[in-house]
């Protein structure tokens, strides 16, 4: 009876670790919606350089716009990474 009294509370602790682990980890998250602006971003920029027009003269900044937005949407997710 000693005994189980000795390794009884051991046994709680384990089991709650158990319970509470899935929740203590961290997960990363994969944030499909900003890779997918992303990758229509990338896209958008490509049909704007190799248009025929200039869109009113919008063009030159509409690049420069998307790759802002690529650059912050990278710096977001790098520093979810850490």
């Amino acid at each position: 009876m000693k005994r189980l009294f000795n390794i009884l509370p051991w046994a709680a602790m384990l089991a709650m670790g158990i319970i509470c682990l899935p929740q203590m980890g961290v997960t990363q998250e994969h944030h499909p919606h900003i890779r997918a602006a992303m990758q229509e971003l990338r896209e958008a920029r490509r049909e704007l350089q190799t248009a025929a027009r200039d869109f009113c003269g919008h063009r030159k900044d509409a690049v420069h716009e998307c790759d802002e937005a690529l650059k912050q949407l990278q710096l977001a997710l790098d520093c979810d990474r850490k």
